[in-house]
């Protein structure tokens, strides 16, 4: 192994200074050549030394590991030593370099964003949040939906399967539904819930409405207000963006 050359510089600690001497030797981490790795720790304690630095106790504690583990290695084995002396240090130091390769990840991470600017949030004035449909709400709009849909079966027309092949059978989509509710309701405007069904004419397009009127309800364009008794749709002034807008229709 070629002699160490490097310039003398401060180490965070017995461990970095290791990994150091590891890297610029090329060396296994899992193999250290003990005795070399030893003498040019050794040699680095000494540099400080001559240059008046003081070192710290962690850095002798680790020189006198480093000796012993040298002596063990050099001395002959016995058959009941099976384990390897570096195998504590090795440990240490596989454990110490993913730490290290930790904290350069999150410094980098840390400085990336220096050049990034960020608006902060603000409230939109004129603009309400959706509303949460209470379960109390629904369950008094679902009971006054199944009283609409019991008239609309008293006023629908004949089964379309009497008319077979004479007519075709109705469908009304809940797009369709939705964009009739939006066109009658300005904004800020209301309607009884059960007048919004005056000029349904039959049950799957009662169905059509109710469905409608939930995801409207959802998406916060309708909300549910209960006056006297009765329960009224009123529109909020929640915009409908265009491609909601075109999803409904």
């Amino acid at each position: 192994m070629d002699p160490l050359s490097f310039k003398l510089q401060i180490f965070e600690g017995p461990l970095d200074l290791l990994l150091h001497l590891i890297k610029k030797n090329k060396v296994n981490i899992y193999d250290i050549p003990i005795v070399e790795i030893t003498e040019q720790y050794m040699e680095y304690l000494s540099a400080l030394e001559e240059m008046d630095l003081e070192v710290s106790s962690e850095f002798l504690v680790m020189a006198t590991h480093l000796l012993y583990i040298k002596s063990k290695m050099l001395l002959p084995k016995h058959e009941e030593e099976e384990e390897d002396p570096r195998q504590n240090l090795v440990d240490r130091l596989v454990e110490y370099k993913k730490m290290k390769e930790a904290g350069e990840k999150l410094k980098i991470m840390q400085y990336s964003g220096y050049l990034s600017f960020y608006k902060a949030p603000q409230d939109i004035k004129g603009i309400e949040k959706p509303k949460k449909i209470e379960s109390e709400s629904l369950e008094r709009l679902t009971r006054a939906f199944l009283e609409i849909l019991k008239k609309a079966e008293r006023k629908e027309p004949p089964p379309v399967n009497k008319f077979d092949g004479i007519v075709g059978r109705e469908i009304v989509s809940v797009k369709t539904k939705t964009d009739h509710i939006l066109k009658k309701l300005k904004k800020g405007s209301k309607i009884g819930f059960k007048k919004s069904f005056s000029d349904v004419k039959s049950k799957s397009e009662a169905v059509s409405q109710f469905l409608a009127i939930l995801e409207l309800l959802r998406m916060g364009i309708l909300e549910v207000i209960e006056e006297e008794n009765d329960i009224y749709l009123r529109r909020t002034i929640n915009d409908v963006t265009e491609d909601l807008e075109e999803d409904y229709r």
